[in-house]
């Protein structure tokens, strides 16, 4: 069975609460939800009535982490604050760092009591005090209740926000019950459906999440979040139902023009950010390619014996990758095999710096030296080789050679030294 999910939270924004608690650093540490959570909490008693429970708040053990990406809500979602927007604490609250705010202010067409406990709601999300924020959303949904004001607007935020607390406690059922509430009194708002949305995953309800995504992007096509989700979830539902999952899938809502927001001005800094990084992306991607290329062609010049062409293919793939070790013991081969000792020893210097004990290296540079009558470095290295690998036979027969030729340089050098004196007297 596929893993459960994780729930994020959403950020405050304008007139609703939105939060978005990322895990992109906490992958593969599952948690599990307490009793009364979920699908097997059952759902909420309706507003007003004396048996609604309490979600205790900061109770972030609950939730279940994400697989892979987090479905953050980003980019267009962030706006200005408005009169509904949490401005800080007030006296209630002064102990909360830094925090200033005007509960007073009017929200909508709510009486000052109620729209007093909206902001109350709004100031303990944003502390995190989810449990006692929920509470002051179900106060005021009740007084809206009991005092018969209608007012669609007020109403699908006050359930928006309250789902939010569900969300972030771990309670998916009721959050999906109150942004259903939320859609049936305002059609098509963007913020229930996300929160909707990502309670159905965390409920493994893949489909019905699906078609929220999917409907959210009707709405707003720049959320890079459901276009991220999509993509997830699409994967699940062909391992759920195959090839044909599209077909098992619930009716996808037609959203109406006047729903669907039109981005006429610049992109927000993070849908900027996302394009960049899809740029990143594809030109390390194409760059990955070429590297690959280059490499085997010039496998392949070495194998035809075309030690200059495989050179300059080499030389190619340290300027796409100038750390890759294989790269500079290949071309130090080749060096070697046109005679170009100096370049094949500065390879294998290059090598050893990025892999220390790597053999080739060692092995390659002892031919160089003794290229370049250098027999001691090249007898260095070749113990080196046997060191780390006692059954390289290439390396002990270099040494016996190596070892003799070093011998008759010393025998040669000694004999110079002790002419010199009669060429002098002559």
């Amino acid at each position: 069975m596929l893993q459960r999910l994780a729930i994020p939270c959403l950020l405050f924004h304008t007139r609703e609460c939105m939060s978005v608690c990322g895990l992109r650093a906490a992958m593969g540490n599952t948690q599990k939800k307490g009793p009364g959570h979920g699908e097997g909490g059952g759902p909420h008693s309706q507003p007003g009535t004396p048996g609604h429970k309490r979600s205790h708040g900061n109770n972030t053990a609950n939730s279940k982490e994400v697989q892979g990406k987090n479905p953050a809500v980003n980019g267009s979602l962030t706006a200005g604050k408005s009169q509904d927007e949490p401005q800080g604490s007030g006296p209630a609250h002064r102990g909360t760092a830094g925090a200033s705010c005007n509960l007073d202010a009017p929200c909508g067409a709510l009486p000052p009591p109620l729209a007093r406990l909206k902001n109350e709601g709004n100031l303990l999300f944003k502390n995190g005090q989810f449990g006692d924020a929920l509470e002051k959303y179900t106060q005021a949904i009740d007084g809206c209740l009991e005092a018969g004001i209608d007012s669609p607007e007020d109403l699908c935020i006050l359930y928006s926000n309250r789902a939010a607390c569900y969300l972030k406690d771990g309670n998916s059922t009721d959050c999906i019950q109150d942004c259903t509430r939320a859609l049936e009194l305002r059609p098509f708002s963007l913020k229930p459906l996300l929160r909707r949305a990502i309670a159905y995953e965390t409920l493994e309800r893949y489909s019905k999440a699906y078609v929220d995504y999917k409907t959210v992007l009707q709405i707003d096509v720049s959320v890079q979040a459901a276009h991220d989700s999509v993509h997830r979830i699409t994967k699940m539902l062909i391992e759920q139902d195959g090839p044909d999952w599209r077909e098992k899938l619930p009716e996808i809502p037609m959203v109406p023009l006047s729903a669907q927001q039109h981005h006429k001005d610049e992109p927000s800094a993070e849908v900027l950010e996302a394009r960049a990084d899809r740029a990143q992306q594809e030109k390390a991607r194409k760059a990955e390619a070429r590297f690959t290329l280059l490499k085997q062609e010039g496998n392949d010049a070495v194998k035809d014996g075309r030690f200059q062409a495989a050179v300059d293919k080499y030389s190619e793939c340290l300027a796409i990758k100038p750390d890759e070790c294989a790269i500079y013991t290949n071309r130090a081969l080749c060096y070697l095999k046109l005679e170009g000792f100096t370049e094949a020893k500065q390879d294998c210097d290059s090598a050893l710096q990025i892999e220390p004990n790597n053999k080739k290296a060692f092995y390659r540079r002892a031919l160089a030296h003794k290229g370049l009558k250098d027999f001691l470095s090249a007898s260095t290295d070749l113990q080196e080789v046997l060191q780390l690998d006692p059954n390289v036979q290439e390396a002990e027969q270099e040494l016996e050679t190596v070892t003799n030729l070093l011998r008759e340089s010393l025998l040669a050098n000694s004999q110079g030294t002790v002419s010199l004196p009669t060429r002098d007297e002559n």
